[in-house]
């Protein structure tokens, strides 16, 4: 099969790679270098193209004899402030939705999109005495508070949180979420209109070797990571409860590519959740981070970020029922891969 990754030079695009050419794949990357992603370019090779999502010209030179299309370039990131707002709908909403029309003029009929968990917002909450509701987003004055877990929105009592499942509203929190969800939708219009199917990866907190470095848009495992190589402490936003599942960067690439050799008798377009199952806090992560890496232990700050949300764990059943997948790791493995890895 021969595929074309983009944002193939990324950082979980290189772990695709590697395991789609692992499985026997003839693979073309194509990706733009974005300096605020890249610290520095790859040499040039002949199975890279350097390009912009956006350009239909260098989309139609890279679309030339491929069978399926793996989407994960993306600006991601939770938004550093409003001066990001029209980059992200720019290079995710519209990068998007050029690529999908040039996909409708080569007769392309199947595209992997890689969507996020964020597109949830909150994740799951059940009330003891109204069932299972969905939370408003969070109050400043009760940030401010130290009052970070969500009430219920009906009787203002505590919340337990769950797992979601892939039928649950979407409800983005941010301009990152926002533009992931709009994918979805425009990816789904494409395939109804042409007949062609999607399937979308709601990857949750990706960590790995090859996590990016010193970047406002890096995730929170690779900013403690950061810290930590400084010989600083990792600052824990809230009281480090935040529930999150992290998974190894080796166990979504696999996914990714599970999913890329699907049947075709899948719907026109079917999402999947992509996470380990196991529950973990942001605490826990720097925690762990800190014992691997040997340096000082996590602070919790109290600080919050508007745009971030509380809890989010979802069931990855489905994907796994489905399509046979399964991850290799848990974060105590995953960590110690990537200490052994180096980068």
């Amino acid at each position: 099969m021969r595929v074309l990754l983009t944002g193939g030079a990324g950082f979980i695009g290189r772990h695709v790679h590697t395991q789609l050419t692992a499985e026997g794949h003839d693979v073309l990357v194509f990706d733009s270098l974005r300096p605020d992603v890249h610290d520095t370019r790859p040499e040039p090779r002949q199975d890279l193209i350097v390009g912009d999502i956006r350009n239909p010209e260098d989309l139609r030179r890279a679309l030339f004899g491929v069978d399926t299309v793996i989407h994960l370039a993306a600006k991601v990131g939770l938004g550093v402030d409003l001066n990001d707002i029209d980059d992200y709908v720019s290079t995710n909403s519209l990068g998007t939705a050029v690529l999908l029309r040039e996909l409708a003029h080569a007769n392309l009929c199947h595209l992997v999109y890689a969507s996020s968990m964020v597109v949830y917002g909150e994740g799951r909450y059940d009330c003891d005495r109204h069932g299972q509701v969905a939370p408003g987003p969070r109050r400043t004055e009760d940030l401010e508070a130290g009052q970070f877990d969500p009430p219920c929105p009906h009787c203002a009592e505590p919340l337990r949180p769950g797992l979601i499942a892939e039928c649950a509203p979407s409800d983005p929190r941010n301009a990152y979420a926002a533009t992931k969800l709009n994918g979805e939708h425009l990816a789904a219009s494409w395939a109804r209109e042409t007949g062609s199917r999607v399937t979308a990866l709601r990857f949750h907190n990706v960590y790995g070797p090859g996590m990016p470095r010193n970047t406002p848009y890096a995730g929170v495992a690779a900013i403690f990571r950061s810290a930590l190589e400084r010989g600083e402490t990792s600052k824990v936003y809230e009281d480090g409860r935040q529930r999150r599942d992290f998974i190894h960067v080796h166990d979504i690439a696999t996914a990714v590519t599970t999913a890329a050799g699907a049947l075709p008798q899948q719907p026109p377009f079917t999402a999947y959740n992509v996470g380990t199952d196991t529950v973990r806090t942001i605490g826990d992560l720097a925690g762990e981070l800190a014992h691997a890496y040997q340096g000082p232990p996590p602070v919790v700050t109290g600080q919050y970020r508007l745009g971030d949300v509380r809890h989010i764990t979802a069931t990855s059943s489905k994907l796994r029922n489905e399509l046979g997948w399964k991850p290799t790791y848990d974060l105590r493995t995953g960590l110690a891969n990537l200490l052994a890895s180096g980068n």
